[in-house]
């Protein structure tokens, strides 16, 4: 016989389903507001067109403004300095008095070489009288060889003495000389090592000295780029403190030799028509140049280069679709933050800046420019 719990049983599992249906029908109805995602959307990398190497240049270094001659000033004498007559910053004329040493001292040396001269010149003087004499009675044979020769020696003797001491009196007004400090050309005085009252050793520095006329540029050059730059390479200077002014100029001398603590070469650039403008201290950029051949060239940040194995490589945008293609090229020189390419990218091309690690051959990106305004290519 049938139980009155069946049918109730039936009448809750007839209604069980409703809220199952209701719920996938509004899934349903919310999935038809969405489009699906596209399967090949571009991914947005950084990426920005090449420029050409700047003039062809060899390479760009940061300098400072330098004389041609530059060196210390100091008495050749030892003694207390009893004046200073210039202060740094000072333009000063050849043959200028820029410092005196005390010459009390020196005085007495030239006195007491002026009066051995004087002494010597009177035994000259007597000794040539006397051997005038004794040659007159040695023809006449009233004196001996002995005594003859005797005075010629004496006349020998004191000819030699005379000599020596001119040579003191000239030697003594010297010293004396030596005692004012004098500017030995055209120049200005760069720095001052000795004060008034102190007593200097002969060759102690005074003042630094630099000469006026010709200027050059000294930079440091790294060890990975000194072999590209040759004597009498062309150069062109801009300083930040002249802005329009650019200085044409040579590249004079390169060191044989790196700095023991930077472990960079110091390169002379001589500039060519140098005026008045350009200040000693100043800082100079430097901007070698290399011949035709290098107009080719293009420069990249050192974050685009990737490697194909062990070849250098860089990633193209391709114009037409924006996909990406990995091309080798050929590196020229490495810097510090940029590479300098020699073939296999032309400027103007799109490259991947950034994140070349995080791509591959055929994604379909979408350029977009760096973050920093200053990771930009220059």
């Amino acid at each position: 016989m049938s139980s009155p719990l069946f049918p109730k049983l039936r009448t809750l599992a007839r209604h069980a389903w409703l809220p199952c249906a209701v719920a996938v029908a509004l899934l349903a109805l919310a999935g038809c507001g969405h489009k699906a995602p596209e399967a090949n959307a571009a991914a947005p990398v950084i990426a920005f067109p090449v420029k050409a190497a700047d003039g062809a240049m060899a390479g760009r270094f940061p300098g400072d403004v330098h004389a041609r001659y530059e060196m210390p000033l100091s008495f050749r004498v030892s003694g207390q300095l009893v004046s200073r007559r210039v202060d740094p910053g000072e333009r000063v004329k050849q043959g200028e008095l820029l410092a005196q040493l005390d010459p009390a001292d020196a005085n007495k040396q030239m006195s007491a070489a002026k009066a051995a001269l004087d002494a010597a010149e009177h035994r000259l003087v007597f000794a040539t009288q006397q051997r005038d004499r004794d040659d007159a009675q040695f023809k006449q044979n009233l004196i001996s060889q002995l005594q003859w020769q005797q005075t010629q020696d004496n006349y020998a003797s004191a000819l030699g003495g005379r000599d020596q001491a001119r040579q003191q009196y000239a030697l003594a007004q010297d010293q004396l000389r030596y005692t004012s400090l004098m500017a030995d050309h055209d120049g200005v005085i760069t720095s001052r090592q000795a004060e008034v009252g102190q007593v200097l050793a002969a060759g102690q520095q005074v003042f630094g000295f630099a000469w006026s006329g010709e200027r050059e540029i000294d930079v440091d050059v790294p060890e990975s780029r000194v072999g590209s730059i040759t004597l009498g390479q062309a150069a062109i200077v801009t300083l930040p403190a002249l802005p329009g002014h650019r200085y044409a100029a040579h590249v004079r001398e390169i060191a044989p030799a790196a700095d023991v603590s930077s472990h960079t070469y110091l390169v002379k650039v001589q500039v060519e028509r140098a005026d008045a403008a350009l200040q000693l201290g100043m800082t100079a950029d430097v901007t070698l140049q290399t011949d035709q051949s290098a107009l080719a060239m293009v420069s990249i940040p050192a974050t685009a280069l990737f490697h194909q194995g062990e070849r250098p490589a860089v990633w193209v945008v391709r114009p037409t679709d924006s996909t990406l293609e990995l091309r080798p090229v050929i590196v020229a020189r490495y810097g510090e933050r940029d590479v300098l390419l020699s073939a296999g990218l032309n400027a103007g091309e799109c490259i991947v800046m950034q994140g070349v690690h995080a791509v591959s051959v055929g994604e379909k990106v979408s350029p977009i420019a760096p973050p920093h305004p200053e990771d930009a290519p220059q």
